[in-house]
């Protein structure tokens, strides 16, 4: 299959694809009865309307545990590939993972130093 055979094919499944979820859509709108009812739009929590206005700000602690998900789920995301391919690549593909993980293993350090993952 050349080079060209195959963007023709993806480009046939995005508008295929793409035809499929505006389908849908339509469908959804042709048969859906929408009411509107002065309720739908209030915020509750639980069955109860807030006393706190909805659109409060995080404290700036919860930065840091987001920032330290955030580089762990791109180390789990980088580990599945480099898992299909290191028996193929060998040691380079250990050394360039041992690498990145020390990077990683830097900045999990640095965290801990700055009170990152200190309970409050």
């Amino acid at each position: 299959m050349s080079a060209l055979e195959q963007y023709g094919l993806l480009l046939g499944l995005t508008i295929g694809v793409i035809a499929f979820v505006l389908s849908l859509y339509l469908f959804t709108q042709m048969i859906g009865k929408t009411r509107q009812e002065p309720a739908k739009d209030v915020p509750a929590t639980g069955g109860q309307l807030s006393r706190d206005p909805v659109w409060v700000r995080y404290h700036a602690r919860y930065y840091g545990y987001a920032l330290l998900f955030l580089a762990f789920d791109m180390e789990m995301a980088f580990m599945y590939p480099w898992a299909v391919v290191y028996k193929q690549v060998g040691r380079v593909a250990l050394l360039d993972m041992g690498v990145f993980l020390a990077i990683l293993f830097l900045g999990l350090l640095y965290g801990w130093s700055q009170g990152a993952l200190r309970r409050q």
